[in-house]
């Protein structure tokens, strides 16, 4: 047996900083629980002079990663700088050279996931990655370990903290889009540039991992269909709230017949749902099995200590083989048999609201369109009639349709004259 594990960090930030912190404070939890000591050998940072929210030994700071790359008593390399590159090259040299990685990189799994899976089994060394989505909300683990003996069905998920806050201040307040982000930049919830957030790109990381670990399927973030929230006003949540549903951003995976469909896009849901319920900045992942029917897994999504669990819970799996000196290699193995559907193809429900001249035939028009392209309506509501303008608000729920023909039909019915403005249009989910 090994005398101990000895540890190279990759970023001493926020998280990086807990890391180190957890490590040292839980040094005898963590031998109890692994077997021998932990020990952090080298860190790697940019500036060594800097001042950091947890103080810790200068001596081991070093300024290039083959300080720790090319260092043979290391480990485990622990990846918590952030970003593609380097973090990447970073990750790859690391497995070549035969050492296990602890990542919470969502942006290197979701893009090179399949590529550094290969890589882990051909060096017989594990990458694990748990930090990666939900922070520490624990999904990846029970997708590589305690649900493969099911069938997973589908993953209807929350994986973004920011969106949640910003949907779940809407729904409450009824407030407009703009209103709210600025008060989530100001709480530090939202970014200065919230892009990421905001357009569905980093629930469309998480999705893609996800989807490759539920599925075993070849899927990266580009093959993940994303729309973001920013279309959405005011008046969606007091429709939606009117008929009975939540509106929140959704990412959803399905597989049927050897195909995978991924999609993140704001969604109504029955209020009734457990998703629905799932407010502020709490992140929640709903998966389907053939064996366990909905098992739904609910915390954290971000924060450091929070994801420093995660990280820290990858290092002593990995730990306690390599103080065993017992061989575990990635489990992940990929399918190449299995494709990426177009949403295109997706059979859905809409909502959608537009502003129309008040007078006889209009709902006849729009529903003479929808019928040539197979969509039958479900219910209308009128709202808000404008004497002054003729005007008046219409608000429309479909039967299930295939999105390529409600697409058509929407754009069709936007070329109206008796349409004034096309105002939105949602996907409904259960």
């Amino acid at each position: 047996m090994k005398e101990k594990i000895s540890i190279g960090l990759l970023g001493m930030g926020v998280v990086g900083g807990g890391v180190a912190k957890i490590l040292e404070e839980k040094q005898v939890l963590l031998t109890n629980q692994i077997g021998v000591p932990v020990d952090i050998t080298g860190v790697l940072v940019r500036d060594s002079s800097k001042k950091r929210s947890y103080e810790f030994s200068v001596s081991k700071f070093v300024e290039t990663s083959d300080d720790i790359l090319n260092d043979p008593t290391v480990d485990i390399v622990v990846e918590v700088m952030g970003g593609e590159h380097p973090a990447l090259e970073y990750i790859l040299k690391a497995v070549k050279s035969k050492k296990h990685v602890v990542t919470a990189n969502k942006e290197v799994m979701a893009k090179h996931g399949p590529e550094i899976f290969a890589l882990a089994r051909e060096n017989n060394v594990r990458v694990l990655f748990e930090a990666s989505v939900a922070g520490g909300t624990p999904i990846v683990s029970p997708l590589m370990r305690d649900l493969v003996s099911n069938e997973i069905k589908s993953i209807r998920a929350i994986i973004n903290g920011t969106t949640n806050y910003i949907l779940s201040r809407m729904a409450l307040e009824q407030a407009d889009y703009g209103d709210v982000l600025r008060d989530a930049q100001d709480l530090g919830y939202a970014e200065a540039d919230p892009t990421n957030d905001v357009e569905g790109i980093d629930a469309s990381y998480k999705l893609a991992i996800l989807s490759t670990l539920a599925f075993r399927a070849q899927v990266k973030n580009n093959d993940v269909y994303h729309e973001g929230i920013t279309k959405l006003s005011s008046k969606d949540f007091e429709y939606s709230d009117e008929l009975g549903y939540a509106i929140k951003l959704l990412a959803i995976a399905t597989r049927t017949n050897g195909e995978v469909q991924t999609r993140v896009h704001p969604a109504l849901l029955k209020k009734s749902e457990m998703l629905a319920k799932v407010d502020g900045v709490l992140n929640a992942v709903e998966v389907e099995t053939d064996l366990t029917d909905n098992v739904l897994f609910h915390g954290p999504g971000a924060g450091s200590m929070p994801t420093t669990s995660a990280v820290v819970a990858d290092i002593v799996n990995i730990a306690r083989n390599v103080a065993g000196n017992v061989a575990y290699p990635d489990p992940v193995k990929l399918s190449e048999k299995i494709t990426v559907q177009s949403i295109n193809n997706l059979i859905s429900r809409y909502y959608f609201r537009l502003e129309a001249k008040d007078q006889p035939g209009v709902l006849a028009e729009i529903a003479s369109i929808l019928g040539e392209n197979q969509i039958s309506i479900e219910s209308f509501i009128q709202k808000n009639v404008n004497d002054s303008k003729g005007t008046a608000e219409l608000v429309i729920m479909t039967h299930q349709a295939k999105e390529e023909a409600f697409q058509k039909a929407l754009a069709d019915i936007e070329g109206l004259a008796v349409v004034v403005n096309l105002g939105n249009m949602i996907r409904v989910e259960g």
